[in-house]
């Protein structure tokens, strides 16, 4: 983990913060008043950042590459809820709003570099930007109404509908995730998956 001050990338990533979803209507000062708590973590494929059923959490700002939410059950069986790309965000700010364990764990999918900081710090930094903190939360409910929706999708769609869904949801993820990984997601085999894909039925 490095400051960005003292990171050999820091003029890119500065950059990259100013192209987050998030990000990008704050001004230069709240911006510098960010960077100064934010560290750097460059990821390898299955680094976890955040594991399941922990109290201590952190706010991810991802720079590069793609990140998942995992769930696992008692049995040891997992179910991938989300992918989430550079410019975007991941968190576990309704558990830490609600005073509960994580309940999922942060994992990446590809090598991947994020901005992070912990949760205490994140919500004082919302707390002194009012518009900004409107705008996460809004996200926060829209990408759980989202998670909400795929788990729906499981149930109701056959395998090419759930393929198709993403396809309209998340195109630009599709050649970029393992289809191990994609398969997982949609709770279908990774045959299933690639007799699809060559079948032109996807």
């Amino acid at each position: 983990m490095t400051p960005i001050e003292k990171h050999p990338d820091k003029n890119i990533i500065r950059v990259q913060l100013r192209q987050n979803q998030i990000l990008k209507g704050l001004s230069e000062a709240a911006l510098t008043d960010l960077e100064a708590r934010l560290t750097i973590v460059d990821c390898q494929k299955g680094d976890f950042l955040l594991h399941q059923g922990v109290h201590e959490m952190e706010h991810y700002f991802v720079l590069d590459g793609i990140l998942k939410r995992v769930v696992t059950n008692q049995q040891g069986r997992r179910m991938i809820l989300r992918f989430t790309e550079e410019r975007n965000i991941e968190t576990s700010y309704a558990a830490w709003r609600l005073k509960t364990p994580t309940p999922y764990s942060i994992v990446s999918v590809t090598k991947a570099r994020v901005a992070k900081l912990p949760m205490q710090q994140w919500v004082e930094f919302l707390d002194s930007q009012p518009a900004l903190k409107q705008q996460f939360e809004h996200e926060v409910m829209h990408l759980m109404s989202e998670i909400m929706a795929h788990t729906i999708t499981l149930h109701l769609l056959d395998a090419p509908g759930r393929v198709h869904r993403f396809l309209r949801k998340q195109e630009d993820l599709f050649d970029r995730i393992p289809k191990k990984e994609l398969a997982l997601h949609l709770n279908i085999s990774s045959e299933t998956l690639s007799r699809l894909k060559n079948q032109g039925k996807i």
